[in-house]
């Protein structure tokens, strides 16, 4: 998703600091999980909550690692709901430039949900690898056109680069905002071990190899992605630029509406790659514990009711920065920061005060610290939002 630049409410300086801070500690983060995934010779952890239970124990490790999969996988549905109908009411708007009837966002949203219901149905990661591949392409796209047009229109007449908010509490609040926002920035440690499970593996040739190659590759792509657009954003239009970049920028016409629809495309293939594994879990217990069939018409009435529900959220909470915010910390921090680190130490127990153990505690701390302060920043930018926003209106 094209941010306006996470470091709006953290100043240019220290928000450099945290840009690049935060994308080291997640892909150690992220090398950690590969390299676990098959600790054990002959076994592969191909989930997340796997891993969790041989690390705290069987039931331990489901009811650790479970609830905060579900919340990031439930929280990304649920804003790739939202961006995909912003995305799409900018590419009308500025399609129609004021000749059309103004629609509104609900039922954009509605008409992104609907290219769901029909995804939803397929079966599994192999069957989205397609989706993936052109998700990706156009996350690539899109960004370069964002920090591309932005450097092209320069500065906006009296840019500001100062903190939004004029009162201390509001600074503060807008500060722990912005760290959730960079919090979210990084979720691929929810589905890695599902990726990575897809991926041939022989004692010769374990699985972790062309992973690490394949997570690098991303992890530089991703910063040419995310941060360009974070600092030539931030530099054009200061605090003035809305959570979504492409909806600050209106010239060219045709250039912003191919960009928009870029973004489409590209939450069309994220969320059906954080949705499989919500698929996979609905599915199981409803076999497991509830005793159903599977069978199509399972896939068909689970999965169907899942993109409805997210869509039904994403049309109450269309706070696109509110929702990063918050979820970046509440959900994020954990299955990203510092849960794959108590892992490590819990599996190969690094000597006291190694470089090892030094590394895993100070992500474990900064982890914390964002689980407990991001959280509070964006849900007081929801709070504000939903003051003077007419629900289902």
């Amino acid at each position: 998703m094209p941010r306006h630049d996470d470091s709006t409410r953290i100043r240019r300086g220290p928000g450099i600091v945290v840009m690049i801070l935060s994308w080291v500690i997640t892909l150690y983060t992220l090398w950690q999980m590969v390299e676990m995934h098959e600790m054990v010779p002959g076994k592969r952890f191909d989930r997340y909550h796997e891993l969790g239970q041989h690390v705290f124990g069987e039931k331990l490790g489901l009811w650790i690692v479970v609830p905060q999969q579900l919340v990031v996988e439930v929280s990304l549905n649920i804003i790739y709901m939202v961006t995909g109908g912003q995305s799409l009411k900018k590419f009308h708007d500025v399609i129609c430039d004021g000749k059309c009837k103004d629609i509104k966002l609900s039922y954009f949203i509605m008409i992104f949900a609907s290219v769901h219901f029909v995804l939803s149905q397929l079966p599994n990661f192999n069957s989205i690898s397609g989706v993936s591949l052109a998700a990706a392409v156009m996350s690539i796209s899109y960004s370069t056109i964002a920090w591309g047009a932005s450097l092209d229109k320069g500065r906006v007449a009296n840019v500001d680069y100062d903190l939004r908010a004029t009162t201390t509490p509001g600074k503060v609040f807008g500060v722990l905002g912005g760290l959730g926002n960079v919090a979210f920035a990084y979720s691929g440690h929810n589905v890695v071990l599902e990726i990575q499970a897809t991926i041939p593996s022989t004692p010769e040739k374990p699985s972790k190899h062309a992973m690490w190659k394949g997570a690098l590759v991303a992890y530089i792509i991703v910063a040419m992605c995310y941060f360009p657009v974070t600092f030539v954003g931030y530099w054009a239009f200061g605090n003035s630029v809305d959570d979504n970049i492409l909806i600050t920028l209106s010239k060219p016409k045709w250039l912003i509406a191919t960009a928009n629809m870029m973004v489409v495309v590209h939450v069309i293939g994220s969320y059906q790659v954080y949705a499989m594994p919500v698929f996979d879990m609905m599915e199981s217990f409803l076999v497991r514990k509830l005793r159903f069939a599977p069978s199509l018409r399972l896939r068909l009435m689970s999965r169907t009711f899942y993109v409805a529900f997210t869509m039904f959220i994403g049309i109450s909470f269309p706070f696109f920065g509110g929702l990063l915010s918050f979820f970046g910390g509440l959900a994020f921090a954990p299955t990203t920061y510092f849960l794959p680190c108590i892992m490590w130490l819990a599996v190969y127990k690094p000597k006291r005060f190694s470089l090892s153990w030094l590394t895993n505690w100070i992500c474990i701390i900064i982890g914390v610290l964002l689980l407990v302060l991001s959280p509070i920043g964006g849900l007081r930018q929801i709070i504000l939002t939903a003051k003077t926003y007419k629900f289902y209106q």
